[in-house]
Order: structure tokens, then C-alpha cells, then sequence
């Protein structure tokens, strides 16, 4: 490597990388889905640092005591928990960053495609900070929802880059009438009120995070999980009134697949819902229950993304992978 090449690979190192590599368009993909994959995960396993009473096992942030960088001995099984969470952040930073070289060195480079790998990784870095704050704050239940949302954030735009990955990017062609849309619409809207109000749930319920006193929302917690369960019905309806509206008007198949996946996950996530309700919330369940709803939104944004397809551009890439296609990222 001469000078010239080492000055260039410190200016733009992403330019450096992309004049040398070229990807295939299945390695684009995978590196999308590794990205949301691991957004999923740091999900669940910061909803397992709360579920296990971890989460002030490191008591500061950004070093895991006043002390010490690293969880200690003597903090024990709360402060590995709550350590190996903050951990895999940097996984995640690596992962939403192989994704964004990964799309960048694609040829010819899909600006688009790269600008929602730059959006997750800002999104990454606000929702650390964020999460430092949760901890600052002694766990506030407030701050607590606002970390959720803001992770329902990132995987919106990881399922929109995974997408993309799959399409060309000529201007993006209806597939369903304008009604459809709108009923599209009204669901994802009320999938956020539902995802909202979960973390309300969540706030007002027993699982504070830590063994010490953790104040909570001061909402009665069988008014919201009631409420919770209506906003869940009403999506399930709305989802089960697409899929008919879908096939009444011979819709491709794309959209009612997946509508059908989405309506599946929601009976199953209604039913580990209804069982943690009738068994007072036992961890394993509310585990459970937040990685649904993780799928649940994935779905909703699927089915969005759905409703439109990319023909194919100058560049040769392709409209939209069918199912076989996903199946093998």
C-alpha cells in the first residue's frame, strides 16, 4: 500500500473500502439482516436486564461503577447482565456498520439504501446515550418507555433497509388502491398507540428493573393492561379486515402474505399476553412477550413496505425478492 493509498484510506475510508470491494447483492442482504437480527436481540436482552432485577447493576454510565470500566466480582450476577447488555452495543455498532460498507461498495453505490444504514447507526448512538440516562435516572419508568420507542424506531428503519436491499430503485410502483392504503395506515397507527402503551404497561407493572425501590408511572396497572388488550384486539381486527379487503380485490400476492404472517404473530403474541396476565407475569413470559412484540412491528412494517414494488432500474436490480428469496437470507 503506498502513501497516497494510506492518506486516502484515513480521509474516506468507506470510499477506500468500495473502490476494492465489491459485494454481491446477497451479501447486502445478509449484512441488512444481521443489522436487524442483532437490533432485535439488544432488544430482548435489555428487556432480560430488566426482567432480572440488572438494571442498575452497573450504577453509572458510562463506566459500569465510579470505579471501574467493567463489571466487578463483587457486583456479581446483576453487574454481568447489565454489563454484557451495554456490550452488545458494540456488537450492534459493528454489525449496522458491516451493513453500511456493505452498501456503500455496492456498484453503483445506492445512496438511499446507504442513508438508512447511517440512520441506524445515529439511531444506535442517541438510544446508548438514552440508555446511560435511564441508569443516571435510577431506572425512571419514563425514561425506560422512551428507550423502548426509540428502539421500535431503529427496527422500523432496519426492516426498511432489508426491504430495500431486496429492490431496485426506480420510483416505487402501487400495488394496492389508495382505500387499501389508508386502512394500511390506520393499522400502523394503531400498532404505535399499542407499542406506546405497552411501555405504560410496563411502567405502572411490578417488573421495576432493579431490587431496590424504583418508582413507577402511578397509573393503575389493570386500567392500562386493559387498555393495552383493546388496542390489541382493534389491530387484530384491522389486520384480519386487510387481509379480506386484500382478497376480495385479488391483491398480488405479496401484501397478503404478508398479512397473513402478521395476523399469526398477533394471535400468538395475544396469547402469551392473555397467559402472563392470568399467571401474574412471570419473567419467562414477559421475555417472551417483548420479543413478539418486536415481531409484531416488523410485521406492520413489512405489510407497509408491501403495498408498493421497485421495478427494475438501469442498474439491473430487482423489483422485489419473492418468498424463496427471503427464506435464504
Amino acid at each position: 500500500m503506498t502513501r497516497d493509498d494510506v492518506a486516502q484510506a484515513v480521509r474516506n475510508p468507506l470510499a477506500f473500502i468500495a473502490e476494492r470491494w465489491t459485494p454481491s447483492r446477497r451479501t447486502v442482504q445478509q449484512a441488512a439482516f444481521i443489522s436487524l437480527a442483532m437490533t432485535v436481540l439488544i432488544v430482548v436482552t435489555g428487556g432480560a436486564v430488566r426482567l432480572t432485577g440488572s438494571g442498575l447493576g452497573c450504577p453509572t454510565w458510562p463506566k459500569c461503577t465510579e470505579d471501574s470500566l467493567t463489571a466487578t466480582s463483587e457486583m456479581g450476577f446483576h453487574g454481568v447482565i447489565e454489563f454484557g447488555n451495554r456490550m452488545l452495543t458494540y456488537v450492534l455498532c459493528a454489525a449496522v456498520g458491516w451493513a453500511i460498507i456493505a452498501a456503500r461498495s455496492q456498484k453503483p453505490m445506492r445512496r438511499s439504501v446507504t442513508r438508512l444504514g447511517w440512520i441506524q447507526f445515529w439511531l444506535v448512538m442517541g438510544n446508548a446515550v438514552l440508555g446511560g440516562i435511564v441508569v443516571l435516572v435510577g431506572l425512571n419508568p419514563w425514561t425506560v418507555a422512551a428507550h423502548f420507542l426509540l428502539s421500535s424506531a431503529l427496527i422500523a428503519v432496519a426492516v426498511t433497509m432489508w426491504q430495500r436491499t431486496r429492490e431496485g430503485d426506480a420510483e416505487p410502483r402501487p400495488l394496492v388502491g389508495k382505500a387499501v392504503a389508508q386502512l394500511v395506515w390506520f393499522l400502523v397507527a394503531a400498532s404505535v398507540l399499542l407499542i406506546a402503551v405497552g411501555t405504560v404497561v410496563t411502567g405502572s407493572g411490578p417488573h421495576a428493573g432493579d431490587s431496590s425501590e424504583v418508582p413507577r408511572m402511578g397509573f393503575d396497572w389493570e386500567t392500562v393492561s386493559k387498555l393495552h388488550a383493546v388496542l390489541a384486539w382493534i389491530v387484530v381486527t384491522l389486520t384480519f379486515a386487510l387481509w379480506f379487503v386484500l382478497k376480495a380485490v385479488d391483491a398480488p400476492r405479496g401484501p397478503l402474505s404478508r398479512t397473513r404472517d402478521l395476523f399469526l404473530i398477533l394471535l400468538a403474541q395475544g396469547a402469551i399476553g392473555y397467559v402472563q396476565y392470568f399467571t401474574d407475569l412471570p419473567e419467562v413470559l414477559v421475555g417472551l412477550h417483548m420479543f413478539g412484540s418486536c415481531l409484531v412491528w416488523i410485521g406492520v412494517v413489512r405489510v407497509l413496505l408491501a403495498l408498493r414494488e421497485r421495478p427494475v432500474g438501469t442498474a439491473g436490480l430487482p423489483a422485489q425478492a419473492d418468498d424463496s428469496q427471503l427464506s435464504s437470507v
